[in-house]
């Protein structure tokens, strides 16, 4: 099963910021169970209205059967792990 995480994000957004070193190490730690998408809002609008994104930073986690969870604004590494796991990383 593949699970990815898409980071919707933009440059000028602070939270954005700090939500990127949780992200960084989880994708270290977990080496390669999950798939990051870095989608800049100011670049891929299209996909932020897919997605239905209103706020940032907005993390999606999905797997061959869809979406498992939604985190709108600075998430925690433990709920976001909670949901790799949910999802089949």
């Amino acid at each position: 099963m593949t699970v990815t995480l898409k980071d919707f994000y933009a440059d000028w957004c602070g939270p954005c910021k700090t939500q990127d070193p949780i992200l960084e190490e989880l994708e270290d730690d977990w080496e390669g169970r999950f798939e990051v998408e870095k989608i800049n809002v100011d670049e891929q609008q299209d996909i932020a209205n897919e997605y239905q994104v209103r706020s940032l930073p907005t993390l999606i986690i999905e797997n061959d059967d869809g979406v498992v969870e939604r985190f709108v604004g600075v998430t925690q590494r433990n709920d976001i792990e909670d949901a790799l796991e949910s999802a089949g990383a």
